[in-house]
């Protein structure tokens, strides 16, 4: 029976934890536009501050579309290094050699 007791005590403690993490207003938690807002909100920053922050996020959301673009385009880069080993007949580092040395000339 005590074990019973402590497991439901257990499973109690962790349900109130779960409830209280989905209800914080961390960032961390926020994974929407309202939870996020919340959370701004909860900041009390002047319109000063906001612009800063809406021009910092701005900043990172151009940085983090121009790392995925660039790794898109690595992936596409080397699916076509890939294609054309196997349209040679050739390793991959064997058209690597071929093109560095095409550049070369």
């Amino acid at each position: 029976m005590t074990k019973d007791l402590d497991l439901q005590s257990a499973i109690a403690a962790l349900d109130e934890y779960g409830y209280d993490k989905k209800l914080s207003t961390d960032l961390e938690q926020a994974r929407n536009k309202q939870q996020m807002a919340k959370y701004i909100k909860s900041l009390d920053y002047s319109l000063r501050r906001l612009l800063i922050l809406q021009d910092t996020v701005n900043d990172l959301v151009d940085e983090k579309k121009h790392q995925l673009a660039q790794q898109e385009n690595i992936q596409t880069y080397k699916t076509k290094i890939i294609n054309l080993s196997r349209e040679y007949n050739m390793t991959y580092d064997e058209v690597l050699g071929v093109m560095a040395n095409q550049s070369q000339k």
